[in-house]
Formats: structure tokens, C-alpha cells, sequence
């Protein structure tokens, strides 16, 4: 009897020590309220930026549209942008991956004068048609910001990551009127398979703070054709996985040429501007054989055209994708997901008309699974297609996003991104960036391979 009366007692001192005393609830009430003022903050940083980025960028797409002959001076570009950078962005050159390094890290202060650089590099890569996006130089921009706050502030390590964490999300958010996404995004593309939740409010916050400020200043954002609803069945089912296998195999090729353009382009032309200058001479070469300039820029007219076009080009997709792969790996600015929802777009209109799809089903579900799959972000992109195309589209861009993600292996355009548990499940010791991972399992291999043999 005295035993149970001693269990009895230690249950109710833990359920009363379970209950936090109301200085424990005011700390609470504090930090809520300190991420959403520092969020709050952060947003409107983001979303000016955004704003500021975005009408620049419709000028300079105004303009080459209608001067098109400036497409010949983008070696001369390259040669000018590369010198800009080679001179006052070496800190900097790490864009997605050198914030991923901080965040991961808690790495020194990025530069600030990573936004007004890489928003000047992104804008005269479309004036001169580079293909290229704009995600990149929004989470750059609203990183930096994100950064230059925390330090005049001086807060902690910790507010700092969500701090960066919500410049990520602002910035993505704000350039896309995705708000909800930009949060589950900046909070997933730092590890593969994780989501940092403690960074969720501050997050949320600058996300939808900085779409309601890019909003607020006047700048509209692309409106797609929304999904029509169609019910999910097993033999759509199957088509999907079909969809998704297709979907990691384009994006694998997209990411390998990307990357391997990049080193081999480091490896013989070390001078950045001779790189650029290179790489402009062969996006000119390649528009004047296509004969069209649907592949520089952007692409969001023909992007829009995947969801109602039968006629689509069935190669559009191999064409922007190694337009971007060229412009990218040589050294111009911008972001992989405006061109990346081109190549997804478009071969989801190539594949919904061999497997029986939808037109506007396929492009939608393509647009976003490609760079869930590229990005290794599933979520988000899946958020992102809702708020993009309608609810209708949820079921069917969940499996290809998720799938496509999966077989896409440990491979990103953000070489930077950790690695903690591989995707077949396997847990590895410690977080490892994507770009170690090989090098990391060679020195596994090796060990394993010197290792004499057990005795038994």
C-alpha cells in the first residue's frame, strides 16, 4: 500500500511539474511575439526587395522582346557582369549554397551587399536573354537582409538561423505570391527529409508579410490555368509513377549537366568573365539554331502555353533545360524554378498526351514535380501547386512530387543541402552536404576495403 501511495505521489509532483508556472507562459507570449515582430520585419525587407526585383525584371523582359537583336552582346554581358563579380562578389559567389553553409554552420555575416549584386547580375542576365529564373536572387536577397538584421540586433545564434530561415521564406514567398509555400520551403531545403519547425512562426510570418508587401506595391503575379478535377484511380495511379519516373530522369540530367558545365568550365576557364564570355557565345550559337527566343529569359508565356497547347514543341523541355544548364553553369545570375517550371510544364504536356492525361493536369503536375524533385522539396512544391492551381491539384502533385523526389537520388541544385538520413532510410553519423557525399563514400569504401578480416 505505501509503495502504490509513493507511485500515486510521484505521478501527480510529475503532472504538476508538467504544468509550466506563468512565467514559463509569459516567455512563451514573448517569443511569439518577438518572431512575429522580427518576421513582420524581415517580410517587408523581403517583400520590397521582391517588388523592386520583379518590376525591374519585367522592364528588362519588355525590352529584350523588343530589341532582340541585343542577344548578340551577351558574351560582351558575361564579360562585364563576370568582371563585377570577380571583383567585389567573391565573399558571395556561394549564393543558395554559402546561406545553406551559414544557416547549417552559423557561418560569418553574409555580406548585404549580396542583394543589390545579385538583383543587378539576375536583371542584366534577362536583359541580354540568359536563361535563367528568379528564385535565387529572391532567397539571396532576403537572406542577406534576414542577416543584416540579426546583427544590428545582435541576437543569438539560434534567432539568427530563424531569422535567415524566414529571409529564405520571404524571399521565395514574396517573388512567387506563394506565401505558404515560401515558408514550408524555407524550411525544408536545408536537409533532405527535414523540416526545421522551430523556425516555423518567423518563417510564416515573413512569408506572408512579404507577399502582402510585394502585393501591396503593385506587382501582379502570374495566374495559371487552374487544374480541373479528376479523381485518382489505380490506373492513373500507375501513370503517375510512370510521370514521376520521367520527371527524376530529366531533372537528373538537368542537374548532372549543370553542375558538370560548372566545373569543367572552373577547371580550363579559370577568369569568371572569360567563363561567362564563353558561355554567352554558346546561348547565342543555340538560340540562332533553334531559331526562336522561347527558350531565353523566363519562358512563363510558353510555360502558360504547356496547359492549353496540344502542339507544344515535344523537345521544349530538352531546349530550355539546356539552355538554363549553359546559362547557369557559366556563371550567370538567377534561380533554377522559373525554368525548371518551364521544363516541367512542358514535358508534362509531352506526357499527358502520350499517357492519357489531361493537358492542364500534366503541365501543372510537371511544373511543380520538377523542381520538387531538383530542389528536394516535396512539400513545399506540393503547398505551391495548390496555391498556384487549386486544391483539385493536391492528390496528383503530392505522388509525383514525392516519387520523382525519391528517385532523383542524393543529387540537388543546391549542392550545399545536408544529408542526415539517406532516402532508402539508412541514418547516416552525422549531416553531410550533397557535394561531400561521394567523397565521403569513397573514404567509406576505402576503410572497409584495408580493413582486416575478423577472425572468428
Amino acid at each position: 500500500m505505501a509503495h502504490f501511495e509513493a507511485h500515486v505521489a510521484m505521478a501527480v509532483e510529475s503532472q504538476s511539474d508538467a504544468v509550466p508556472p506563468p512565467s514559463a507562459r509569459r516567455s512563451r507570449g514573448s517569443i511569439l511575439g518577438e518572431w512575429m515582430l522580427l518576421g513582420s520585419l524581415v517580410g517587408m525587407l523581403c517583400g520590397t526587395a521582391s517588388a523592386l526585383f520583379l518590376w525591374l525584371l519585367e522592364l528588362a523582359t519588355r525590352f529584350r522582346l523588343a530589341h532582340p537583336v541585343i542577344v548578340y552582346t551577351l558574351p560582351i554581358a558575361g564579360l562585364g557582369i563576370g568582371a563585377l563579380y570577380e571583383r567585389f562578389g567573391r565573399s558571395i559567389k556561394g549564393g543558395n549554397n554559402l546561406i545553406i553553409d551559414t544557416i547549417h554552420d552559423d557561418g560569418p555575416e553574409l555580406p548585404v551587399r549580396m542583394a543589390p549584386m545579385v538583383l543587378l547580375g539576375t536583371v542584366l542576365t534577362h536583359v541580354f536573354g540568359g536563361s535563367a529564373g528568379r528564385e535565387g536572387t529572391a532567397v539571396q536577397m532576403g537572406a542577406s537582409l534576414a542577416d543584416w538584421v540579426s546583427h544590428r540586433l545582435r541576437v543569438g545564434g539560434h534567432l539568427r538561423r530563424h531569422l535567415l530561415a524566414a529571409g529564405v521564406a520571404g524571399g521565395f514567398g514574396s517573388v512567387f505570391g506563394t506565401p505558404i509555400a515560401g515558408a514550408v520551403f524555407g524550411l525544408e531545403f536545408i536537409v533532405l527529409g527535414h523540416i526545421e519547425y522551430d523556425a516555423l512562426v518567423p518563417a510564416l510570418v515573413a512569408s506572408i508579410v512579404g507577399d502582402m508587401t510585394t502585393r501591396g506595391l503593385g506587382i501582379q503575379h502570374t495566374l495559371y490555368p487552374p487544374a480541373p478535377p479528376v479523381a485518382l484511380d489505380p490506373l492513373l495511379l500507375l501513370k503517375w509513377l510512370v510521370f514521376a519516373a520521367c520527371v527524376a530522369a530529366v531533372t537528373t540530367a538537368f542537374i548532372e549537366l549543370t553542375h558538370w558545365l560548372r566545373r569543367q568550365g572552373e577547371a580550363r576557364l579559370t577568369p569568371l568573365p572569360v567563363r561567362m564570355f564563353v558561355g554567352g557565345l554558346a546561348v547565342v550559337a543555340l538560340w540562332r539554331v533553334v531559331g526562336t527566343g522561347d527558350y531565353l529569359g523566363l519562358g512563363v508565356p510558353t510555360i502558360v502555353r504547356a496547359f492549353e497547347d496540344p502542339d507544344l514543341p515535344r523537345t521544349a523541355f530538352a531546349l530550355k533545360a539546356l539552355f538554363t544548364a549553359i546559362t547557369l553553369g557559366a556563371g550567370f545570375l538567377g534561380g533554377e524554378v522559373t525554368p525548371l517550371f518551364f521544363v516541367g510544364a512542358a514535358l508534362g504536356n509531352a506526357l499527358a498526351r502520350v499517357l492519357g492525361i489531361p493537358l492542364a493536369l500534366g503541365a501543372g503536375v510537371g511544373m511543380a514535380a520538377a523542381f520538387a524533385a531538383a530542389s528536394n522539396t516535396p512539400l513545399a512544391l506540393s503547398v505551391m501547386a495548390v496555391e498556384l492551381l487549386g486544391a483539385s491539384a493536391f492528390p496528383h502533385v503530392a505522388i509525383v512530387c514525392v516519387f520523382a523526389y525519391v528517385l532523383g537520388g542524393h543529387r540537388s541544385i543546391y549542392s550545399a543541402q545536408r544529408l542526415r538520413t539517406e532516402k532508402a532510410g539508412a541514418r547516416l553519423q552525422g549531416p553531410i552536404a550533397l557535394r561531400d557525399l561521394p567523397r565521403a563514400r569513397r573514404t567509406k569504401a576505402a576503410k572497409s576495403a584495408t580493413k582486416p578480416p575478423q577472425i572468428s
